[in-house]
């Protein structure tokens, strides 16, 4: 690892307390990011940043990281609609990898087939012009994205506060053998 990712690494003391979800949605021009607030419900557009080198990017990312105190970074895999992947979620995997080498994180990827196609409606129904539009749809798009994810953290949430709640006696899989 070089010296200059050195100085951009996120420590794991740092991500075990920091509480934000930071969103990314990769392409080959811009990265949209979105950032959760401290209690992981609601999802908002940070930024839209244009893309330079991939360390110039990745020394971006980490400065997001540590200035918002983020405790944990999603990343949109654009896979094909059945499924696959394809040419960009390579791309996203490579980028995935560099990441959390350079910035000593995990980054979970999510799928965000059609989160572009929803921002873009979104903004056309709030009557946004093409020229802002273009640069609001990649963060929108994270935002999306990281709404969908904080959503199933919630029903994840929930599901376990029913099985705690639910009688150990009702259901076979409480009872120690």
């Amino acid at each position: 690892m070089s010296e200059h990712h050195d100085e951009e690494r996120v420590t794991t003391n740092s991500m075990a307390i920091a509480k934000r979800i930071l969103a990314l949605d990769h392409g080959t021009k811009r990265i949209g990011v979105a950032l959760s607030d401290e209690m992981r419900w609601i999802a908002q557009p940070l930024e839209t940043f244009e893309r330079r080198t991939l360390d110039a990017d990745v020394a971006h990312i980490g400065k997001l990281i540590r200035d918002h105190d983020v405790g944990q970074v999603i990343m949109g895999m654009p896979l094909r609609l059945d499924g696959r992947m394809g040419t960009e979620a390579e791309r996203v995997e490579k980028f995935k990898t560099h990441l959390e080498e350079a910035l000593g994180i995990s980054v979970v990827v999510w799928d965000e087939r059609l989160t572009s196609k929803s921002a873009e409606a979104m903004l056309i129904e709030a009557d946004v012009s093409r020229k802002k539009r273009k640069g609001a749809i990649d963060r929108v798009a994270a935002a999306i994205l990281l709404q969908s994810y904080l959503a199933s953290l919630s029903n994840e949430t929930d599901r376990m506060t029913d099985r705690d709640a639910s009688d150990p006696e009702d259901e076979g899989e409480w009872l120690e053998p």
